[in-house]
């Protein structure tokens, strides 16, 4: 039994797996620390994966070599693409998950990977020599020695769980919190917040009558999370289903207001705008007679539920009263109720890019003790303090991610320039380069960053490479073949499209928003069959997705990129160490303070701080002889 690694991961939930996981992949020693090693990669919250931006978050994780898409594909028991009546811009992947897979299949994955080891108990203070971390102690009195500690402890710190006027401590349902660490972190200068969320009800669907219920069912085509073309679906698919609240739902949801911790001042934490509790709901939007909810499988033989849309932290018997006035929900019996938690969290204007501390050396935050909300975020920051505390360990050079590179830059970016006032949540509006940051294209993005760290292996980088070629002499074919208009004029004619009165470049066509490349190959002879000697049948419907959306959407995503390289110098002027903003009295009192808080790497990310003016920024120029 060892007791001295490079890396110590503290807390397996979605960013402890991928931090513990990527550190180990790059070769160094690694101890994943967790409460219960059967919780592992534990979905506390929905049993889903993904959602807008928060599936291109997985998908980046994929590219760069992280395991959250794998996982998810091969626990999924439902897929689907959400906002494809919109651009691909903002296409985004979502799955259900069979809850007990994901965990096993995590289980199984980091049980098998070189260099990780684990370790069942809590921590409760960290080891800290000369501005350092050196370690952690635990709560059965052992001590592990480490040169990298990364802390993911999720709502665990100091974690108490409300359920009406009931009380209770704890991580989530059923685990105990861990004590120490805040106090011992806040004790050296941190700053720490409480934070809260919640979890719906969970229902046995044996009580439900699903005659009363829409249907929603999973797409059934190429679409999945991982790039890897061996990776997909394994398990039995099932729907979800949809009902909605009524007028006697909201009257009873009402009646229990002066019992609610949101609303009675028993919660005084910070809670999510954006995944509101149903009590929330009814408050904030009175005017509103119903809202949906859905009926989401557990898993793939379970008759447990899981109610979206009815996140409530109400005494248990107001939400089984309240349920029952739902005509689909009338006789329900429920496993548990639903419960909102507080936990604390530290400022992640504290952290640089790399999510290392700036008090304590060595030492990374990621997940929600960084102030986000989501497994996606988690997983995301996980993967980034993993990879760069192996690389510091390894003493080579940092690993950062840019805001026009990926949403896991602007994720980062944002919380340690902007801080948080509420649960992060990463939506596609936050995002300025959106076009830029498609679903489809991660890869090419990102292979490439995760293959030059030592993430990505070798196949996935030569699949990648494979896909580029196959992808670009698509296009090159479409560029250069001309469509004589007897041979295109009769199929464009049946399938009732404008007729050609000359012959045009096979590009040009694709351009027309209701053609595409498979419509086309119907009535091209010659094109149909140069896709099928070129194009490799198992990943064809995704290489001719990619193609179409550079043929389609090329002018806008030239415009961004252009915009993105031009703001990219600003990226590259960098500041830190370089100005005592204290003696710079020309800079606004708030300006001062923000740019000493913070230390912003770059005039782009000086820029990006709220309260910072663009006469601030043009001061910083002037002092730097810009």
């Amino acid at each position: 039994m060892k007791f001295d690694y490079d890396v110590i991961v503290i807390g397996a939930g979605h960013a402890g797996c991928e931090a513990a996981h990527a550190a180990a992949r790059l070769g160094v020693s690694t101890l994943l620390m967790t409460i219960d090693m059967n919780k592992i990669a534990q979905m506390s919250c929905n049993p889903a994966v993904g959602g807008i931006a928060k599936g291109q978050i997985v998908r980046e994780i994929d590219a760069l070599g992280g395991m959250m898409g794998i996982v998810t594909d091969e626990s999924a028991i439902q897929f689907r693409m959400l906002n494809r009546s919109k651009g691909p811009a903002v296409w985004s992947p979502r799955a259900q998950s069979d809850r007990m897979e994901f965990s096993r299949l995590w289980r199984n994955v980091l049980e098998n990977t070189p260099n990780l080891e684990m370790w069942q108990d809590s921590a409760n203070s960290l080891i800290i020599e000369n501005g350092r971390v050196a370690g952690v102690k635990t709560s059965l009195g052992v001590t592990f020695k480490a040169g990298c500690v990364v802390l993911t402890a999720g709502t665990f710190l100091n974690g108490l769980m409300h359920t009406g006027p009931v009380k209770l401590p704890g991580g989530r349902v059923s685990e105990p919190a861990s004590y120490g660490l805040t106090e011992q972190l806040v004790g050296l200068g941190f700053k720490a917040d409480r934070m809260k969320t919640g979890t719906p009800v969970r229902i046995d669907g044996r009580s439900v009558k699903w005659e009363l219920t829409t249907l929603q069912e999973g797409d059934d085509d190429f679409h999945k999370f991982s790039y890897l073309p061996d990776i997909g679906r394994k398990l039995r698919q099932r729907p979800c289903h949809t009902v909605y609240t009524n007028a006697e739902t909201h009257r009873i949801l009402r009646e229990g207001l002066p019992d609610s911790p949101l609303y009675n001042g028993q919660i005084q934490s910070i809670g999510p705008r954006y995944c509101p509790s149903i009590e929330t709901k009814i408050v904030t939007f009175a005017d509103k007679d119903e809202h949906q909810l859905f009926l989401e499988p557990e898993g793939e033989t379970t008759n447990e539920y899981y109610l979206n849309g009815f996140s409530s932290s109400l005494p248990v018997d107001i939400q089984i009263r309240a349920l029952e006035t739902v005509p689909a929900l009338s006789d329900v019996h429920i496993f548990r109720p639903g419960y909102a938690i507080e936990y604390d969290f530290f400022d992640p204007t504290q952290l640089y890019h790399t999510l290392e501390t700036k008090l304590v050396s060595g030492l990374y935050f990621a997940g929600q003790v960084n102030g986000t909300t989501g497994y996606e975020e988690a997983a995301g920051q996980g993967l980034v303090a993993g990879i760069n505390a192996a690389l510091k360990i390894k003493g080579n050079d940092a690993f950062t991610l840019s805001r026009d590179e990926s949403y896991i830059g602007v994720l980062i970016d944002d919380l340690v320039t902007k801080g948080v006032d509420e649960p992060y949540r990463m939506f596609t509006s936050r995002a300025e380069y959106r076009i830029l940051l498609r679903q489809d294209d991660a890869d090419m993005r990102l292979t490439p960053r995760g293959y030059s760290v030592g993430l990505a292996s070798d196949y996935r980088y030569s699949q990648m490479e494979s896909k580029r070629d196959q992808r670009d002499s698509l296009i090159k074919f479409c560029r250069e073949f001309s469509v004589k208009c007897a041979i295109i004029n009769p199929y464009l004619e049946k399938i009732g499209e404008q007729p050609l009165k000359q012959g045009v470049k096979l590009y040009d066509l694709i351009l027309r928003p209701t053609l595409n490349i498979r419509l086309l190959s119907e009535g091209i002879e010659s094109f149909a069959q140069f896709i099928k000697d070129n194009i490799e049948e198992s990943r064809r419907d995704e290489i001719i997705e990619a193609a179409e959306i550079l043929i389609k959407y090329q002018g806008y995503i030239e415009r961004e990129r252009q915009i993105a390289d031009k703001l990219r110098r600003l990226e590259n002027l960098s500041l830190r160490g370089r100005i005592d903003y204290s003696k710079l009295t020309s800079l606004s009192t708030e300006a001062r303070q923000k740019l000493t808080l913070i230390d912003p790497e770059t005039i782009a990310q000086a820029s990006r701080i709220p309260g910072i003016s663009p006469a601030d920024v043009n001061i910083l120029l002037l002092m730097l002889g810009r």
